[in-house]
């Protein structure tokens, strides 16, 4: 059996479908994780979907990804421009990251255009809404295939 993908969550993003909705919809996090278990599944894999309020949860996760994952797709919500602790914790990991954003970031305030993340990421999605995830897992799916033919 394959290695699941890490699905990981940063801070607020528990409060999905509450908090600021005119930003981030209404959908919560639980729909979500709910979708994104059920494409996966459709192509075979699985999922680890988590969420954590916590700087240092996060990068255990990562850790923890280093050996038990074949690719982490990550919203770090806040930590996205603040965290070079988590920044660090991805340069570790080998396989595909995946940076995700609800919203685009690049439309907002100033504060949210500056991603530490996005140096280690292998792809970014912002913007797309809640179907980021279902974007993110397909365009996962897309670099391990690749990876797969290199190795073969």
């Amino acid at each position: 059996m394959t290695k699941p993908i890490f699905v990981l969550n940063g801070p607020n993003l528990n409060l999905l479908g509450e908090r600021e909705p005119h930003i981030y919809g209404s959908t919560t996090l639980a729909q979500i994780e709910e979708r994104s278990r059920g494409h996966a599944s459709s192509s075979g894999f699985d999922i680890e979907f988590r969420q954590s309020n916590f700087e240092g949860q996060l990068i255990e996760w990562v850790h923890e990804a280093r050996k038990s994952a074949c690719g982490i797709i990550i919203n770090p919500a806040g930590y996205t421009f603040t965290s070079v602790a988590l920044l660090d914790a991805l340069k570790m990991f080998d396989g595909p990251k995946i940076e995700l954003h609800i919203s685009n970031v690049h439309a907002r305030e100033a504060i949210y255009h500056n991603s530490l993340i996005s140096r280690v990421a292998t792809c970014i999605i912002a913007g797309a809404g809640p179907f980021g995830y279902v974007l993110a897992i397909d365009a996962m799916l897309n670099f391990l295939s690749l990876a797969e033919k290199k190795e073969s």
